[in-house]
């Protein structure tokens, strides 16, 4: 069965009869969180600070939706009471939608939910039943390769690490600075993980030059492709109300060039994305409205892409 339209709509668009060409899905998932929490809330202000985001996208000749359906989806209900439960319910609730039908955008919630994602696209007929033919990008401070966190193998912090336990091909890490010995150890031994750290990508020492390679490298990479985007990837004064906000990230326009970089890249085919640990703020809307023009500029890349 189809989803209904949640109340309030991604970008403030009016609802359409017409089948989604893509799909705004919800995800209030906090269960594993280790420190700043209200991620639970993150997907709704998401949407909300979203009505005040230009449809206007260099990339396109017109104003979003630019000839497309956007579908906002009603959030996932947040049902079950473990989190093997709940994570088994967020993977119900996204296999509709991570079958191809339409291009997702999972608004998060916790990094905690990648697994079940993973879970829900090895139906996708792009990937032929196999997640090894996967890539993921993920935008992120922290590696989260950790193989348990205060005892939890899923938790937020064992996203990536599950990810590949479900078999995905290859990882390509951008923008990491906080890390434990053990990922450090995970990240050296384990060839399908390439790891760009923050700090070679923007110090002096390496910076425009390592940059530059990611990019090279990102325009070649070869079959479909999954972005995850953990908006504490980016510096934490742009993301002050994240779950972890890390200082010496990425910068707004550093982002968009990987999305942009990434959907104009020959040999690739981006089925989908995620953009998670939003937190709304109290008293600045700072962190949800960056979220949401990472979104949109998403969709756009999307749009201009096929």
């Amino acid at each position: 069965m189809v989803e209904q339209f949640c109340e309030g709509n991604f970008l403030g668009l009016p609802e359409s009869d017409s089948d989604a060409d893509v799909v705004i899905l919800s995800l209030p998932y906090e269960l594993t969180t280790s420190y700043g929490q209200g991620t639970v809330n993150g997907p709704a202000a998401c949407i909300e600070a979203s009505g005040q985001v230009e449809l206007y996208d260099s990339l396109l000749d017109d104003d979003l939706p630019a000839g497309q359906t956007i579908l906002t989806a009603n959030p996932w209900d947040g049902e079950g009471r473990t989190l093997e439960e709940q994570l088994q319910g967020i993977e119900k609730y996204l296999e509709e939608w991570l079958s191809g039908k339409a291009f997702p955008v999972v608004l998060g919630g916790e990094h905690g939910s990648l697994v079940a994602e993973m879970r829900a696209l090895s139906k996708h007929p792009t990937l032929m039943g196999d997640l090894a033919n996967l890539t993921i990008v993920q935008i992120d401070a922290h590696a989260d390769l950790r193989d348990e966190l205060d005892g939890e193998k899923y938790s937020h912090a064992c996203a990536a690490r599950r990810a590949l336990d479900e078999g995905v091909g290859e990882l390509i890490q951008i923008g990491i600075r906080a890390y434990s010995r053990e990922e450090e150890e995970f990240i050296a031994s384990d060839e399908r993980v390439n790891t760009w750290f923050a700090r070679d990508l923007i110090t002096p020492c390496g910076g425009e030059k390592v940059w530059k390679s990611l990019l090279k490298e990102i325009s070649r990479i070869q079959g479909p492709v999954w972005l995850t985007l953990d908006i504490d990837g980016l510096d934490g004064t742009l993301v002050p109300n994240t779950g972890t906000p890390v200082p010496g990230g990425l910068t707004y326009w550093q982002a968009v060039e990987v999305i942009e970089t990434l959907f104009s890249a020959d040999g690739c085919e981006v089925i989908g994305a995620d953009v998670v640990e939003i937190v709304p703020g109290i008293e600045s809307n700072l962190t949800q409205f960056t979220a949401a023009m990472l979104a949109t500029k998403i969709i756009a890349a999307h749009i201009a892409s096929v």
